[in-house]
């Protein structure tokens, strides 16, 4: 099946007579890329999809009142991006840890997921990008692992172009600093 645009899909969805087909077909096209994005921020198989779950949850509520102002997937990506970052949260705040044993629990969840069928240098680069700062580190995943322009992750973030060049090329450093010593 070619892959459909995002205006056929639209154009489906706002169709009562098609939208359950259309939305189908928009899940097939963003579920895996949506679940890679909140994989390499959740680390955790089940935690990502429970959060890909709502994510689509929240697109089928409101793909309705999406404008057109934006390219859809970045839409999409801004409401997984803000899902998994609400994940994260509720993860500090149930706990009632710093972040930085969230992280810690996140990495341990690497270890013992056997889900993740990474080599050594894979785990070592997940470890290194569980060491970086939480923008830098959705920055870096958004960029490094999703290949989005950075006119696209500024869309999604809300942040400038020049901020996310700064965030990712120190997150590079950081990640190199941290495999030559490790």
């Amino acid at each position: 099946m070619a892959e459909s645009s995002d205006e056929y899909i639209l154009s489906l969805i706002r169709d009562k007579n098609s939208q359950n087909y259309g939305f189908s077909l928009l899940v097939q096209k963003y579920q895996e890329k949506i679940y890679w994005l909140i994989r390499h921020m959740l680390i955790d198989h089940d935690d990502t999809n429970d959060t890909v779950q709502d994510v689509f949850i929240k697109v089928w509520n409101n793909i309705q009142n999406f404008r057109e102002d934006s390219q859809l997937y970045t839409w999409i990506y801004r409401i997984a991006t803000n899902e998994a970052l609400s994940v994260l949260r509720k993860k500090k705040n149930l706990f009632f840890l710093p972040i930085i044993n969230v992280e810690k629990k996140l990495l341990e969840s690497l270890t013992d997921d056997n889900y993740f069928t990474g080599d050594q240098i894979q785990m070592k680069l997940q470890q290194a990008i569980l060491e970086l700062p939480a923008k830098q580190r959705l920055v870096f995943n958004i960029k490094y692992f999703g290949a989005l322009k950075y006119e696209d992750i500024a869309e999604i973030t809300g942040t400038s172009i020049g901020a996310l060049k700064a965030s990712f090329h120190l997150a590079v450093k950081r990640i190199e600093k941290y495999l030559t010593s490790h």
